[in-house]
Formats: structure tokens, sequence, C-alpha cells
């Protein structure tokens, strides 16, 4: 297999257009009564995963060396490096225009703004990094800063330190509630059960607490206690739990009717593929005669787990292609050694992204099974993470992605082979007509 040479190229960044109920597999945009989930210790990969207001992007490294020195009591700022391979200047503003301008911008703060005492330096230091790469217009190249650089690879590995429990807030209340639990996992060890309502995290008070920041609370280093006080039927119970490193699940699966085997993936880390592997060989022990793979709501992640997961699958020939600015291409191929000749469908959505798109595109290509569901959401640029070497990292696009016949689906997706739009039955909540059209695509090619 030929690999590209981008070692941490990656298809995440839109994240942020999940709102999807992986045990119910329904959009929670249609019920209400749902809330938006997280990994309890944790998943939280800054802006990789939900649009929180900050800045939106970074510094391209090997672009710009721009080091910012915090001068005086008063902190003036000035830009005393130079650029590497690139410029900030133009035609009409030079660099000692920049430093001027950062200057006045610097004291008018300084002699003026009400609240100089809340400053924190090294968030405006961050500041002018996120803004000068936010100014390129690209939603997927953006700046993080040394906490949220440690959480996007927590995220992107799969692995985390915590307790291994699901917390999920709902739309319509304050409370914050344990929706999963790991099995074998610290939290379960510790006696939480689902259901469970968070009234405080060691010292810290949960209510009116935003969810990403009672994560931050449960997360910490392995070994590490911690004391979690929750609400369970009416009465005030106190949890201690060790922290461990908790794989996260990202695929699960079982065998539907008509030995039809059913695979939900929720998201391409590192972890993905030998989960992935174990169940397509549990299924094929008890006799799998089509499979639907479900990548709904699924906002893509490693371009290495999703090339090799393909590798399961498909015939001999291309995967995917990448082409960068410069017009170079790479080929990521199969040997076809593996190629999946059964009846097969993939359920899509409009929020299965990236990777996501690379998977069911590759498949409708080949016609190795049918794409099912909604048109995906159309991200077709790869992004490479970039140390900058100080504990911090950038998210740069650096190529366009193309299926093996050609195509380009950024800005359109991959349209469905047969179109079925998610209907959310309140009688029924379990009900799921998308996963019912998949099956009984299935069923139709074993008849």
């Amino acid at each position: 297999m030929e690999k590209s040479s981008a070692l941490s190229s990656f298809f995440g960044g839109v994240k942020e257009m999940k709102d999807w109920n992986m045990e119910n597999k329904q959009d929670n945009s249609r019920d209400p009564g749902k809330g938006t989930e997280m990994e309890a210790g944790t998943k939280i990969p800054g802006r990789d995963v939900r649009a929180n207001g900050r800045f939106g992007a970074g510094v391209l490294t090997g672009v710009l060396v721009a080091v910012v020195l915090i001068c005086g009591v008063w902190g003036i700022w000035r830009v005393v490096s130079g650029i590497t391979g690139g410029d900030y200047t133009s035609a009409d503003v030079s660099e000692a225009d920049v430093e001027d301008k950062l200057d006045q911008i610097s004291s008018l703060i300084d002699g003026y703004y009400l609240y100089d005492d809340e400053i924190d330096r090294d968030d405006l230091i961050n500041g002018i990094y996120a803004g000068y790469a936010a100014a390129l217009g690209d939603p997927y190249t953006e700046y993080y800063d040394e906490e949220e650089t440690k959480a996007l690879y927590e995220s992107t590995s799969g692995e985390f330190s915590g307790i291994g429990a699901t917390m999920s807030k709902s739309v319509d209340s304050d409370e914050i509630t344990v929706s999963n639990i790991y099995k074998d996992s610290p939290a379960e060890k510790a006696g939480m059960k689902e259901g469970d309502i968070l009234l405080q995290v060691d010292d810290h008070e949960v209510s009116g607490q935003e969810l990403e920041t009672v994560v931050s609370w449960i997360k910490g280093e392995r070994g590490t206690d911690v004391t979690i006080h929750v609400l369970r039927d009416g009465e005030e119970v106190e949890l201690t739990a060790t922290r461990d490193i908790i794989e996260v699940q990202t695929v699960d699966y079982e065998m539907k009717d008509s030995k039809i085997g059913y695979i939900l993936v929720s998201e391409f880390d590192s972890v993905t593929y030998d989960q992935f592997k174990e169940a397509m060989d549990a299924l094929e022990s008890q006799g799998m005669q089509g499979l639907v793979i479900d990548l709904r709501g699924n906002p893509g992640g490693s371009l290495t787990t999703v090339t090799d997961m393909l590798q399961l699958l498909l015939p001999e020939g291309t995967i995917v292609s990448t082409k960068d600015k410069y017009g170079n291409t790479e080929e990521i191929t199969c040997d076809g050694k593996n190629e999946f000749t059964k009846p097969l469908a993939v359920l899509v959505n409009q929020y299965s992204a990236s990777a996501s798109e690379i998977f069911s595109g590759a498949v409708q290509d080949y016609g190795t099974g049918t794409i099912v569901g909604m048109t995906t959401y159309g991200k077709g640029v790869v992004q490479q993470l970039m140390d900058l070497d100080d504990g911090t990292c950038l998210k740069v696009t650096i190529a366009e992605y193309y299926t093996p016949s050609g195509r380009s689906i950024n800005g359109t997706g991959v349209e469905p082979d047969v179109e079925v739009e998610y209907e959310y039955d309140a009688n029924n909540p379990d009900a799921d007509n998308q996963l019912e059209k998949a099956l009984e695509v299935v069923r139709g090619e074993l008849e």
C-alpha cells in the first residue's frame, strides 16, 4: 500500500456540525429533548469539536515566525523577528507599519480600556497568532494554544486520561447527566450509573457550568483521584474514581435480522481500525451475509485510519488522491486482497464529513456498496498538524483530495444512491427509517 508522506494529515475539522446521538442513532436537531455529548476526561479537541466563539485559525509554520515580547508595565507589543519563506507585509503595509499600529492599539488599550486589570497577556499574544490566520478565511486552518493542542492530540489518538463516562447536557436543562459508562472503566468501578446527575467535582460546583468546563475538571493525570457528587433517586451520592487511560469506543456492532451485520463508526481515530477489524471478524464468525456501515454524524478523522479500513473492503486500485498548491499529487492505493463481495450499504447524512466522505465516495466509485441517506457535508480538503515547538500547533489546509474516479466533493458532498431523509417518530423514538432503508437495500440483494 502506498502511503502519503504527510505523516499527520487528517480529515477532521467539522465536528462542530455534529449533534448526533450515537446511542439512539438519531439527529438531535430533530429532537430538542436530546443534548450534545462529550467524553468525560476528555474528548475536547478545542475548536475542532465545537465552535465556541474564539478566534478561528492559526499561524502557518515555516511562513510566519513572529516573536512577540511584552515590554514595560503596560505590555507594549513589539514584533521583533522577521519572516521565513513568506511575508505579512504588502504593497501598502510595511513591517514598520505593523509594528507601529500594534504599539498604537496597545497604548490606547492601556490608556482607556476599563477592565485593564483583567487582561490576560498570554491571551493577547495567542490572539495575534490566531487572528493572523483567521484572516485567511479558511474555516479549517486553526492555531491551537498549549491547552487546546494537548486536547486535540488526545482526541485524535482515541485515548485520554479520565474516568470512562459520557456526560450530556440537555438543551432544555442546566443539568449535566451521565449518559453512558464504559465497561470496566474507573467510573463503573466507582459505582457511577447512567442517569446520575452531576452536582460537584472535587471542590467545584457543577450548577451553571458549561459541559466542557465540567469535563475538564474530571479529566486529569492517570492514577489520580477525582471525587464526584451525583444526585441519584433524589439522594446525593459521593463517588471517588481513579483516573486511567481510556480507549474511546469509536465502533459498535451487532447482527441484525437475516444475518445482516451492522457497524456504527462514530469517528476515525487511531484506535478505530483495530475496532473495525474486530467487528468485521466477529460478524463474519457469526455467519454475516450482508453488511450496513453507519457513518451518519461521523465528522472525519485520520487519513491513515480510513484508508486502512478501506483496505478491508475495496478492490485493487486507488483509494484516494491528493493535490497540493504546487500541483504535486499523491495516491493511496488498495491491493484488493480483502475485497468485500457481499451486499453492502453505507449510511450517511449531512453531518458525515471528510474521512466519512473519503469512505463513502470510494465505496460508491467502485460499486462496492450502495450509499443510503442524505448528501454529505462536502469537506474535500486535507489538513496537517504542525508542531510549533512550544507546546502549540497549527492545523493547516495543505491539499484537496479526490475520490478514485477523480471527483472533488469539496462544497458539494457525496450524493446518496438512495436518498432517505431522517424522520423522527415521537411515538417511537427508537425508530430509524434511514437504517431500515439500508437494511432493506441489503436484504433485496440477498434475495
